[in-house]
């Protein structure tokens, strides 16, 4: 989070960006965080979290949504990488979430695999709405939420990890106009999480 106030402040340092820690990193990494957001261009890890080479494990989808090549990334983050941090970063303006709202209300979904993608947030938009959550704030939230559940209820690897206090899961929000990240859930981590804003 340090990292994410020097780039929303224009004071980023771009740590572990030069040759020696391309070397350094050459023959292993030992990422302190593994990543996992949404493939959206506006959303470059490295650069809002102001982190260089070998910081970061980073996995990618559009609206975050994880299936089981995630999942094993993520696996690997933790239990070979041994990673103490787990990431799920969400963004205000996600196709995926406006997509799955957008098919909620007019019934109708893309083709291809898109509509995966769409059915894989859906979820999240109906929880949302069913708990009374209804502005586009509200359901991003929920679906990090959401996702950080997901993940820990399908990879019995991560939630070992969590239980035995190795890893912690934490959901953030990015605001793309300001490049902020906000804390919507943690897991595994005894940090307060703001009331949604």
């Amino acid at each position: 989070m340090s990292g994410n106030e020097r780039f929303v402040s224009g004071a980023s340092e771009h740590p572990n960006q030069d040759a020696a820690r391309r070397t350094e990193t050459a023959p292993s990494q030992n990422p302190f965080a593994v990543l996992f957001g949404c493939s959206d261009s506006r959303l470059a890890a490295e650069i809002i979290f102001d982190r260089g080479l070998g910081d970061l494990f980073v996995v990618r989808t559009a609206g975050h949504v994880a299936g089981t090549e995630v999942l094993g990334s993520l696996e690997f983050g933790v239990a070979v990488l041994n990673a103490p941090l787990v990431v799920v970063l969400g963004h205000d303006s996600c196709g995926a979430v406006a997509a799955a709202c957008s098919a909620l209300e007019n019934g109708k979904t893309p083709g291809g695999f898109v509509r995966d993608v769409v059915e894989r947030v859906t979820p999240s938009v109906l929880a949302a709405r069913a708990a009374g959550r209804e502005s586009v704030e509200e359901i991003l939230a929920e679906h990090i939420e959401h996702t950080v559940d997901l993940l820990l209820e399908r990879s019995r690897v991560l939630a070992d990890a969590v239980d035995a206090g190795r890893t912690a899961v934490v959901g953030l929000s990015y605001r793309l106009a300001d490049g902020s990240a906000q804390l919507v859930a943690a897991r595994g981590l005894d940090v307060p999480v703001p009331a949604a804003s």
